[in-house]
């Protein structure tokens, strides 16, 4: 019972942030706002606290805190910035899924599979560099997420 009730929550959330995909990324931006924006504390508590101890160290953890608190406001007040930072991060990921791509066709020669596994590689990285160029609009990055929460509210209901 409970398994469906929080299935059938998802599945509603889902179609709303469908409807209105700025929900979800402003949703989304303000939860990883928080909690960065909490590290940033503890960091600078720990920083501060450190310092008698450990100048290097105090000020490195103050410093990170400070950074920290800066970005955490950053993704609370602005959801363009959380869909800039997630776009940024799938373009990684697609570079260095391309680089990996490669250097499996170059190292894995005498393997069976070494060949599909480097041309794989490669083209996950092209979407995933295509994938990129479209995250970067927050409405889309706001359907994604309301599609994904769809899709896990039906697999969960299925899931018995």
């Amino acid at each position: 019972m409970k398994n469906e009730l929080i299935s059938i929550i998802g599945i509603i959330l889902g179609l709303v942030i469908i409807a209105f995909p700025m929900f979800g990324v402003i949703g989304a931006s303000a939860i990883v706002g928080l909690s960065i924006l909490l590290m940033g504390i503890y960091f600078l508590i720990v920083g501060v606290n450190l310092v008698d101890y450990n100048k290097t160290g105090g000020i490195l953890n103050t410093f990170l805190g400070v950074i920290m608190i800066i970005l955490s406001l950053g993704l609370i007040f602005n959801p363009d910035l959380f869909a800039f930072l997630a776009a940024i991060t799938v373009y990684l990921a697609g570079i260095f899924l391309i680089i990996i791509g490669v250097m499996t066709l170059i190292t894995s020669r005498n393997s069976q599979y070494g060949f599909w596994m480097g041309i794989l590689g490669i083209i996950l990285g092209v979407i995933y560099i295509i994938l990129g160029s479209y995250i970067s609009d927050p409405f889309i990055l706001g359907c994604l997420i309301g599609i994904w929460l769809v899709v896990s509210g039906v697999f969960r209901l299925l899931d018995k």
